[in-house]
């Protein structure tokens, strides 16, 4: 392998982790605003919950890294994901998604080049190693927009999440 080729690896690991702490840390900041009965609460019986949204997301990161990339056994029940109604606090939650990013880090970190370019079979797509990452941190994003969405609907408050930084700044040549 290249020196080229294993600097994109590295880089590739290291923007998957950087993406994933940001959405865990913009979670973590949504549900500051939340008690345990608002996490529960659907704006709709067509939507989900926040509950449901962070249960999802453990289901969904468990199945594509730990058992897609890392072999660990696929004992996945999505459907389940979104029947839940209530039950677990918020503070659970987050533990159990928080430990989950800690563990799926350390996999990551351990991916080899060969990992990344192999083609798995999960959740019956075929994606290349860099394809199940992709999925994840897009999927991560997408699902703390809509927690953020659905705080900002209830308590009607900007969420900081760029606090201190000058959105506004042009960039550097």
């Amino acid at each position: 392998m290249s020196s080229t080729e294993s600097l994109l690896c590295n880089e590739i690991k290291k923007n998957t982790i950087f993406r994933m702490e940001e959405s865990l840390r913009m979670v973590h900041l949504s549900l500051k605003e939340v008690d345990d009965a608002e996490i529960w609460r659907r704006p709709n019986e067509a939507s989900n919950s926040i509950g449901n949204i962070l249960v999802h997301l453990c289901g969904n990161i468990t199945q594509y890294i730990l058992s897609g990339l890392d072999g660990q056994e696929d004992l996945r029940q999505r459907d389940a994901e979104f029947s839940i109604r209530q039950g677990v606090n918020k503070n659970e939650l987050l533990s159990n998604l928080s430990d989950l990013i800690q563990q799926v880090k350390s996999v990551v970190n351990g991916l080899s080049p060969e990992q990344l370019t192999t083609v798995y079979k999960v959740q019956g797509f075929d994606l290349s190693g860099f394809g199940v990452l992709l999925h994840v941190v897009e999927h991560f994003s997408y699902h703390t927009g809509q927690i953020a969405f659905w705080v900002k609907c209830l308590k009607d408050k900007d969420l900081e999440f760029y606090s201190g930084i000058d959105l506004n700044a042009k960039n550097e040549k």
